[in-house]
């Protein structure tokens, strides 16, 4: 997709920390998490990060379980407009500011499973410039994952600089495989008008699926 029919709004986003809460509920007849998120609104600060208690943030929110996601880091270097999927609602955890920014259909399995896709509802654009470094997950069909962010929250000392050797950690299913390449061309993943695939491997890194 030629980068002038969808704008770049944000860019030098490649590093940026941010972390976020997914609040799961039951919803028909599967489970559905809305995430909060600091992107746009701080870094996430580790001392903060260390107080929030999911056990507890659960309860107060009425939810079936939630999930603490991070710290994480954008892999990605620009951001397009956008879309408000659901309502932002801005909420204090303990004094980390969040807003709400999407939703994510967990089906008939909650739990965080590596190398299963999982459908979000983010309105986003995600930019990845030509000649930086990828890393992608490849799935026996072929298709390509490339990395969004990286986790700190498993492996608190993951760092970009790791990332081109995680190859060599992750335990892979039968037919996946790992990869890093450099974008000979800008590389655009589109998911405001449509719901974003996403994966994550056992060190809870996430992988887009591009539109």
């Amino acid at each position: 997709m030629p980068s002038d029919a969808t704008p770049r709004l944000i860019s030098d986003m490649r590093g940026v920390r941010y972390g976020e809460v997914l609040a799961v509920y039951v919803r028909g007849s599967g489970f559905e998490a809305e995430v909060y998120g600091t992107q746009m609104l701080n870094d996430c600060p580790q001392e903060v990060w260390e107080t929030l208690d999911a056990v507890a943030i659960a309860e107060e929110m009425g939810a079936a379980i939630v999930k603490l996601n991070g710290p994480r880091y954008w892999m990605l270097d620009g951001l397009g407009q956008k879309v408000a999927v659901v309502d932002p609602v801005f909420r204090d955890f303990n004094g980390l500011t969040m807003r709400r920014i999407a939703t994510v259909d967990l089906g008939q399995d909650p739990s965080s499973q590596p190398y299963v896709e999982r459908y979000v509802n983010r309105g986003a654009v995600f930019f990845f410039d030509v000649g930086k470094t990828v890393h992608e997950l490849v799935n026996p069909e072929g298709l390509a994952y490339v990395m969004q962010a990286y986790c700190v929250g498993v492996d608190p000392t993951l760092t970009e600089a790791a990332l081109g050797a995680l190859g060599e950690r992750l335990a892979l299913p039968d037919g996946w495989s790992f990869r890093t390449r450099i974008l000979d061309e800008e590389l655009i993943v589109d998911t405001s008008a449509t719901i974003a695939t996403v994966v994550q491997d056992e060190l809870e890194n996430t992988y887009t699926l591009p539109s």
